[in-house]
């Protein structure tokens, strides 16, 4: 993974605006996501990283318990209104975009060429330029960004907003309120700039430092932050499936180890049925 600065420098912004590092909406992965709800509150078109929230990293295919609500996004959002934006594919360090060329073949998605990495705003302005040359332009508060990482994808939501979040902005709930009274207040609050969407959910562990790091300050912002936490479920009570609907089942790695489980339980019961005779 190449040196992002842009990335190394969001724990100072984080102190200016804390607002920054805080997502609209947390789910484990994508199948959880009502994109039909969103596209009917107004939402037109999505970002998404690419490893560990669609692919397992170093690898261009899509995870396959994600097809089904990938096939879902494009549907509903259109094909030229689904971009991919990845710090490894279409960046400088992808040597003649062979890489984001096969994302490309495998997602059946455009891949953001970018020189600088998320969530820089060079980056930034990439997004923009790509989404307001489409046939039917797209404005920043229209889309919604979807990502594993709260200092690159995010951050990035954030940053696509077309005026700066300051922290000292009004809080969606105060303290004696109900979420009923301010559901209205939430849809004022996609004027102000893209959904960003956090995947928790992780398909191969990797920078588990980081992400640990990233939950503790997220946490925490959203204890210091009056009513944030609020928002999120206000949010998520719109636009998440309940987990049986969305049929989160467990990833690859979880999957092993049920496997696994499974054998050793079986095993067991084997034995035990096998006492139980000789006595």
């Amino acid at each position: 993974m190449p040196f992002n600065l842009p990335g190394v420098l969001v724990p100072f912004h984080i102190l200016i605006n804390p607002r920054i590092i805080l997502p609209s909406i947390a789910v484990a992965d994508i199948r959880q996501l009502d994109f039909t709800a969103l596209k009917r509150a107004g939402y037109r078109g999505a970002v998404f990283d690419k490893d560990n929230c669609l692919t397992i990293p170093h690898d261009d295919a899509l995870v396959p318990e994600l097809r089904e609500a990938w096939q879902e996004c494009q549907q509903t959002f259109g094909p030229g209104n689904v971009l991919i934006v990845s710090n490894s594919a279409g960046t400088r360090d992808d040597p003649g975009l062979l890489q984001a060329e096969s994302v490309t073949h495998h997602l059946r998605a455009p891949v953001l060429r970018h020189k600088s990495l998320k969530p820089s705003y060079s980056c930034v302005r990439g997004v923009r330029s790509y989404f307001a040359s489409l046939p039917s332009p797209v404005q920043p508060h229209d889309l919604v960004v979807i990502g594993d990482r709260i200092f690159t994808d995010v951050v990035l939501a954030r940053r696509l907003a077309p005026r700066p979040w300051p922290w000292t902005q009004g809080q969606l709930l105060g303290k004696g309120e109900t979420t009923e009274e301010k559901t209205e207040l939430v849809d004022d609050r996609r004027e102000s700039g893209p959904l960003a969407i956090w995947t928790t959910g992780v398909w191969k562990h990797e920078a588990t430092l980081m992400r640990w790091a990233e939950k503790k300050l997220v946490a925490a912002a959203e204890s210091w932050i009056q009513g944030a936490e609020g928002e999120r479920r206000v949010i998520e009570s719109r636009f998440v499936k309940p987990v049986t609907e969305a049929k989160v089942e467990p990833g690859t790695r979880s999957k092993m180890w049920y496997g696994r489980i499974s054998t050793a339980a079986g095993w067991v019961g084997k034995q035990l049925r096998t006492v139980v005779r000789r006595e």
